[in-house]
């Protein structure tokens, strides 16, 4: 069986809409799977200054946190991170800083991994946020699976980009059906392309 370990941050609650999806996906494709977010840094005063990011953290706040643990054992994994000034959030960040010790040890090769985000507008940084994700895991040695166009569902007017499944947040309904559709594409394929390797792998 492949092991996906899905592990996101979400403030407001739509980056946790697509990692859901995401998750229940790679369940379907066959996938064992983890969800887990990561810790929260931002202090108290400035969560409860925005009613839906203080909703969001008081729903989630016993969610299972992801521990370098569960990055050794995952064959694929999804990251969810809503774009902060076209860059990653720096709770994702902080959570991918403290891995150098797995890279050391050659923990993170081959690792199949693919990435989405959520940002205010249409062209808040989605793209540069996705990119700026993939950085880490070129030095990972990691492989990169991204959508790309290899389904119909992404060209779907409100997916964003080839890169990786994009929502917009501002309005409503935030979370579109077209993005749910997007990220389950995204996993599968994830979950197919880590499973192909794993064979290949174990069969070399």
């Amino acid at each position: 069986m492949t092991n996906v370990a899905v592990i996101y941050y979400s403030s407001t609650g739509n980056v946790h809409k697509l990692a859901v999806a995401a998750a229940a996906a790679a369940e379907k494709a066959g996938a064992e799977v983890r969800l887990l977010r990561v810790p929260e840094l931002a202090p108290e005063s400035a969560i409860n200054a925005k009613e839906a990011w203080a909703k969001h953290h008081a729903e989630t706040k016993d969610s299972p946190v992801a521990t370098l643990d569960d990055l050794v054992w995952a064959d694929a994994i999804l990251f969810g991170t809503p774009t902060r000034y076209g860059l990653p959030a720096a709770q994702l960040k902080q959570f991918i800083d403290t891995t150098g010790g797995l890279w050391h040890e050659g923990k993170l090769t081959n690792k199949v991994v693919s990435s989405f985000t959520s940002t205010a507008t249409a062209h808040g940084g989605q793209e540069s946020t996705l990119l700026a994700l993939n950085n880490t895991f070129y030095h990972w040695s990691s492989i990169i699976v991204p959508p790309g166009y290899a389904n119909q569902i992404q060209f779907a007017a409100t997916n964003g980009n080839p890169y990786g499944t994009s929502s917009v947040s501002s309005g409503e309904p935030g979370v579109t059906d077209d993005n749910l559709g997007a990220i389950e594409f995204q996993a599968r394929r994830t979950v197919e392309i880590a499973t192909a390797l794993k064979r290949g792998l174990e069969a070399a």
